[in-house]
């Protein structure tokens, strides 16, 4: 998904009922360079937890064990293969990547699994719906800075694509597969332990605090870098990002990158430089469901191997790479499995609205090129939207749409392939990430 971004702010999708759902990349640092934000029309706007004791947040995990060599990887044999699906959601949104999550109350084994959470490669951190969470999980709140006038607590606006989340920051056990991220920053979206949301962010389009407009229970920010905002947020007290709040009013506010909503692999004691998704091809008619892999770590283990995948590093800053297409560069180009589409830029292809829809199929090519001069060719194919979105299927990678600057290879783009993103700083056998592999 796509968030509006400090150079890699996430870019989270938004999902619209048989319209575009948009997805991104997540920001690190003290520039504030806009990201694009994906094609997707607004959605149609079809109990919280209770508050806890605020808690600090614990700084992310170092990788494992670092070599002073960068592609020396530490191995592991902890279950790292987490299942994911596309398939028939309540929304009727197509593309729709989904897994489920289990959280916990830090160090303790109350915890509760919860489904239907989006997995996002272009964003960073969980956030999950206050109503999604039973009364029983009280995870703490992180506290707000101790200069604030009586007792605070830190909430969040997430700007997307389409709208915004809101909620409070809390701490979390993150359980995926066998792996563990401790005591992790995660956005409870649509928490009562936080007033309503603060005008700048309730300015930013369509609130997304029900499972109705947010198209799910959450979002899985497993993209390339370890916090949502970074260095930016840790500096200045930025308008729609993090906030301290009182009984009665919130004010944007620094917070550190240590307490900020976290990437959970960047948690994890092993497996924790990156994952690997795994999606089947499908036919150029789709499919009503797919059944894939999301594997943690590269490299760590004999199941996440690169093998021969292209490697293309990303900007550190930003997180994108180039795409070349139709004789034109766009430089903000990003894989994002949160977006539903491939969204890009065209004055050939027929527009149905979001969508792209030529009276036939047509393929297409493309090359993707990193910073450092690597390049991988790219054929898709672009089908007619209004006939893939009257079927009955929801997985399809030829669904397509207009947009504007970028180029964003969206969820179609992974089936049938094994696409890699590194996390950054983190060392893996092609050397430190940021990148994408496929």
């Amino acid at each position: 998904m796509t968030i509006r971004t400090l150079s890699h702010l996430p870019v989270t999708a938004v999902c619209v009922l048989l319209h575009a759902c948009g997805g991104g990349g997540s920001s690190n640092t003290a520039a504030s360079t806009p990201a694009p934000s994906a094609g997707s029309a607004p959605a149609q706007a079809s109990a919280p937890a209770a508050a806890s004791t605020p808690a600090a947040a614990s700084a992310p995990l170092a990788a494992s064990s670092p070599s002073a060599a960068s592609n020396v990887v530490v191995q592991s044999s902890t279950p790292n293969v987490q299942p994911i699906q596309v398939t028939r959601t309540a929304t009727g949104t197509r593309n729709m990547l989904q897994t489920s999550v289990t959280l916990c109350i830090p160090g303790t084994n109350t915890c509760q699994t919860i489904d239907n959470i989006q997995v996002d490669t272009g964003s960073q951190g969980l956030r999950v719906l206050a109503s999604a969470l039973a009364p029983s999980i009280a995870l703490p709140l992180v506290a707000g800075s101790a200069g604030s006038a009586g007792s605070s607590v830190v909430a969040e606006c997430a700007v997307f694509g389409s709208g915004y989340t809101w909620g409070a920051v809390r701490q979390a056990d993150v359980r995926l597969a066998g792996q563990l991220a401790s005591a992790t920053s995660v956005q409870l979206i649509a928490d009562s332990a936080v007033p309503a949301a603060a005008t700048d962010c309730s300015q930013s389009g369509l609130p997304m605090l029900t499972a109705s407009n947010l198209r799910g229970n959450g979002i899985l920010g497993v993209g390339p870098f370890t916090a949502d905002c970074g260095g930016g947020c840790a500096v200045s007290a930025m308008p729609r990002w993090y906030y301290n709040c009182t009984a009665g009013a919130c004010s944007a506010s620094t917070l550190a990158v240590a307490q900020q909503v976290t990437n959970p692999i960047a948690r994890f004691a092993t497996d924790n430089n990156g994952v690997l998704i795994e999606l089947p091809a499908v036919p150029p008619e789709g499919a009503s469901a797919v059944a894939g892999t999301m594997t943690f770590g590269i490299g760590s283990q004999a199941n996440n191997g690169l093998g021969s995948a292209t490697v293309l590093k990303s900007n550190s800053i930003t997180g994108y790479v180039s795409t070349n297409f139709g004789g034109s560069d766009y430089g903000s180009s990003f894989i994002d499995s949160g977006s539903n589409g491939l969204f890009f830029p065209s004055t050939t292809l027929t527009s149905c609205g979001v969508w792209y829809c030529p009276a036939t199929t047509q393929t297409l090519s493309a090359t993707l090129s990193s910073p450092t001069g690597a390049t991988a060719g790219v054929s898709f194919s672009v089908g007619k939207s209004t006939t893939l979105l009257s079927s009955g299927n929801y997985a399809f990678s030829n669904l397509a749409g207009p947009a504007s600057g970028f180029f964003d290879w969206g969820l179609p783009f992974f089936y049938g392939r094994r696409v890699f993103t590194a996390l950054e700083g983190r060392p893996t056998p092609a050397g430190d990430g940021p990148y994408y592999a496929f």
